[in-house]
């Protein structure tokens, strides 16, 4: 993956014509969290439940589930009926042996559990389900083992996931190879209002919205990789200090809109 990028994206994160609800994290609180990034594999599980609980999910709201040798880990917030649709928002936990995986993907990791804060605090019409997948770097494991359990009934219930890899160096991006054009068209109108840069283009490789658009479901990869990430990511220069917390911020902000936009639709808009 190569992508063309500038110091051009470091743009006024207060300049956003789009507001979010009450509970909206900062940008100094989603950097502290990516400094805390595990570098042992042992500890990275854990630290993902840590971190849910430290935005307020209860013990018993966290599932871990065990299957095909991988652990993901879900939380799930209700809509408005028990049978209510369902948005799936998930980052892999896992990393390649080098480095601390704060990019790639610690930062999608404290990107997902800060939209927990956020959406907890608002009606729903649809259930939101936020999943930390296991083993995303040894052929999306995580996510093929969620998505082969669903019945087509449950597929169909699925209305979109919006998978959250690798932020911190450059803006908001939509890998068009692993993303559903419906909504990658909302993304790139959402970050138009909010006066945002935004950038779609394919990039090399997978990740774990592959495994959804494979079933069928509406899917998305919404990234901020920049220049020279292949110098970064997978390589022991991995860590929180190649974060940068308005890219950070920027992916955060895009991602909470985008979560707030699909859940007012239809749930066949997207497909």
């Amino acid at each position: 993956m190569v992508l063309a990028v500038s110091c051009s994206w470091l743009v006024n994160p207060t300049a956003y014509s789009l507001e979010g609800p009450p509970g909206l994290s900062t940008e100094a609180e989603l950097a502290l969290e990516v400094a805390e990034a595990p570098c042992a594999d042992r500890k990275r599980l854990d630290s993902v439940r840590d971190l849910f609980q430290k935005m307020g999910a209860a013990a018993e709201d966290i599932a871990v589930h065990k299957q095909r040798r991988v652990s993901n880990l879900s939380v799930t917030l209700p809509g408005a009926s028990p049978e209510s649709e369902k948005i799936v928002i998930g980052a892999h936990y896992d990393k390649v042996i080098p480095g601390c995986g704060a990019v790639d993907n610690w930062s999608g990791i404290v990107i997902l559990a800060h939209l927990y804060r956020a959406l907890k605090e608002i009606p729903r019409a649809k259930t939101l389900v936020f999943v930390a997948f296991g083993r995303e770097e040894q052929g999306l494991r995580g996510s093929k083992a969620m998505v082969q359990q669903l019945s087509e009934a449950e597929v169909a219930n699925h209305c979109a996931m919006i998978n959250l890899d690798s932020f911190g160096m450059s803006w908001p991006q939509v890998a068009t190879n692993l993303s559903t054009d419906s909504l990658g068209e909302l993304a790139a109108d959402l970050a138009e209002q909010m006066n945002m840069q935004f950038s779609q283009q394919p990039v090399d490789g997978g990740s774990d919205s592959t495994s959804f658009l494979r079933r069928g479901i509406p899917a998305m990869t919404l990234h901020a990789l920049g220049k020279d990430f292949d110098k970064i990511i997978h390589t022991h220069r991995d860590r929180a200090n190649q974060v940068q917390p308005t890219s950070l911020y920027l992916g955060y902000r895009l991602a909470l809109t985008l979560v707030l936009a699909v859940d007012q639709k239809p749930c066949g808009a997207w497909r």
